[in-house]
């Protein structure tokens, strides 16, 4: 009744599937671009022209090669400029290494396939915790304050202020727009010591626009 699932190919096919859905849920639950049926179809397509490559009389090795080049393509077309910071480069990274495990199960290396995949989803959530805990230590970020006016002495004002807030800055640049003048500092500190400094930078009367990246 069952004898379709002796076909190797399409156990590598169901198996791609298993492997790319639990990745993927991962993805969707953090509400990533590349979602629950992206990540699936990038390993089901990967297995897919892996299997094609293996067909016939002669393997064809391109095909598999290919399959690194375009998933590169889709790969960067995740990959954005935000207004300050390039954004979905771990999204990008997981579409190229989805990839890779959809190949290794073409080559019905299904063991192997699934324990990267389990690999891959501690990556994505208990090495997330370690880099929140690690920000916890030291965090950096790049603000950009805009003062009331030109005034020099609201420079030194607020580079005080930041230090009572126990967050070190860097001064990385100024720009002077009529009568206001902004100023690009890079802040390091704990994260709670910075987004407490944040959040109190907004009541400073002598601030007339704030951006934290």
């Amino acid at each position: 009744m069952f004898e379709w699932l002796e076909d190797t190919r399409l156990q590598s096919i169901l198996v791609s599937i298993a492997c790319g859905a639990v990745v993927g849920f991962e993805r969707e639950y953090k509400n990533k671009s590349a979602g629950f049926r992206t990540v699936i179809l990038i390993c089901f397509g990967s297995t897919v022209f892996t299997l094609l490559s293996r067909m016939g009389n002669v393997s064809d090795d391109r095909i598999a090669a290919n399959i690194v080049t375009g998933i590169g393509f889709l790969g960067a077309g995740v990959i954005y400029q935000g207004k300050f910071t390039v954004q979905g480069l771990t999204t990008a990274a997981v579409i190229w290494a989805m990839a890779g495990i959809g190949m290794i199960i073409g080559f019905e290396e299904y063991s192997f396939g699934l324990v990267l995949t389990a690999l891959m989803v501690v990556i994505l959530s208990l090495f997330q915790k370690m880099e929140n805990l690690l920000a916890n230590i030291y965090f950096m970020r790049t603000i950009y304050v805009t003062f009331q006016d030109i005034q020099v002495s609201n420079l030194g004002e607020f580079e005080n202020f930041m230090k009572e807030h126990r967050v070190s800055l860097i001064r990385k640049g100024l720009e002077k727009k009529g009568q206001h003048l902004t100023v690009i500092y890079e802040i390091s500190g704990k994260k709670k010591d910075i987004r407490l400094a944040n959040d109190a930078i907004i009541s400073l009367e002598y601030v007339y626009a704030f951006n934290n990246l």
